[in-house]
């Protein structure tokens, strides 16, 4: 019923930056956790960053200081601005909104994904 749609993706040289966007398709309750995975060919799946629905953030080591999660609950959409871009950050991203209790997920949906290239 409700779905991601991401955008942003592209190819930007070492150094550059993108801002990705993933938008419900229609209004949700924001008590979600949204999060950023991005999957190279051959390698698994990782996470890159994510945030809950209060805005605490955590972001994986590789992309500290250079990458930066954010959420507009009011237009159900999360966002995530990467600056400082490395070829290793040259993956397929995807994002994802959660909600979990007592380790059942009520809520999970995930965008179609967005290709960015890093290359010079």
């Amino acid at each position: 019923q409700v779905q991601l749609v991401e955008s942003g993706g592209g190819l930007v040289q070492p150094g550059g930056s993108l801002r990705l966007s993933c938008a419900a398709s229609r209004s949700i309750f924001s008590i979600y956790t949204a999060a950023w995975y991005r999957q190279a060919p051959g390698k698994q799946r990782e996470l890159v960053a994510d945030i809950t629905y209060s805005g605490s953030t955590n972001y994986a080591d590789s992309v500290k200081g250079r990458f930066a999660i954010s959420r507009d609950n009011a237009k159900n959409t999360v966002y995530l601005q990467m600056n400082s871009l490395k070829p290793e950050d040259t993956a397929v991203y995807y994002c994802n909104f959660k909600t979990v209790v007592a380790g059942n997920p009520l809520f999970d949906i995930w965008g179609q994904g967005t290709q960015v290239t890093v290359s010079s």
